[in-house]
């Protein structure tokens, strides 16, 4: 079900994007079609649709990350990022600063383009990946001079489980 609503939210998300809107819109599954119809140049499961506050730096180096590993990716930014969390069903334990979306999975916070990568080429039963927090280190998290902070990508399910998709190892220098 929650793949369900996020399919629903990044459908309309990028019909907020040709109707020139800068925030989320919820609308019916007519809306949502007419508006997909309306939008057929670019396949809504090839796009990365990212929501965040528009006073983010980060958010916009990991775009930028994102953007360098090859994926397309549309910057959406929202006053109340919060909201759009809530209503695609993320536990709070695993909130970051921006909330993405991509072929109906959830992509939070600082994850690697090469995990988002691994996860629509096994396309398993899961809600998104999310990298809790902000790890120094993390794709939009680099800090110069400094090394990575350990951290893991954690794949998260509808029914609430939980599991490591990849560890990072604390480096001393990047």
């Amino acid at each position: 079900m929650r793949r369900l609503i996020i399919t629903v939210l990044s459908l309309a998300a990028i019909a907020a994007v040709a109707l020139g809107a800068t925030q989320l819109v919820s609308g019916t599954r007519e809306e949502t079609a007419t508006a997909e119809q309306a939008n057929n140049s670019a396949a809504p499961e090839q796009t990365l649709t990212v929501f965040a506050s528009p006073t983010c730096g980060c958010c916009g180096d990991w775009i930028n990350h994102m953007r360098d590993a090859g994926f397309q990716a549309e910057k959406r930014e929202v006053s109340n990022i919060n909201r759009v969390k809530q209503e695609a069903g993320l536990p709070r334990s695993l909130a970051s600063c921006h909330t993405a979306f991509i072929d109906g999975y959830l992509i939070e916070g600082h994850v690697p383009a090469s995990d988002v990568k691994r996860l629509l080429r096994e396309q398993p039963e899961a809600a998104g990946l999310s990298v809790p927090r902000m790890p120094v280190g993390s794709p939009g998290m680099e800090v110069e001079g400094r090394g990575r902070d350990a951290f893991d990508v954690i794949l998260f399910r509808d029914n609430g489980e939980q599991e490591v998709f990849e560890h990072y190892p604390a480096q001393t220098s990047l």
